[in-house]
């Protein structure tokens, strides 16, 4: 495979994620991401963010996690975001 279409490849998996974090699962919580997989939403946001400052292309982090919310972080918190367990929390504490 050459290396445009294994970008190309990997670029399609990525906004596949993106999509299904932003549209079809935002039941899943961020800190059950965290305790899962050791990122979440914001970490993809952070990752973009600083990708693009690589690059020089200024970006702030709301801009960046916007991207990774389909809308402003404050919209999503309020519209999907729920209290999370205590044993959610006590988990992440634990490992983070």
């Amino acid at each position: 495979m050459d290396k445009q279409t294994q970008i190309e490849l990997e670029a399609a998996a990525f906004r596949t994620l993106q999509d299904h974090l932003m549209n079809k699962r935002t039941d899943v919580q961020n800190i059950d991401m965290m305790n899962l997989t050791g990122f979440c939403r914001n970490c993809l946001s952070r990752w973009y963010q600083e990708a693009a400052q690589e690059r020089g292309i200024e970006m702030d982090k709301d801009t960046a996690r916007e991207a990774f919310y389909g809308m402003p972080f404050s919209e999503w918190k309020a519209k999907f975001q729920t209290e999370a367990s205590a044993a959610s929390q006590e988990a992440f504490a634990k490992d983070h």
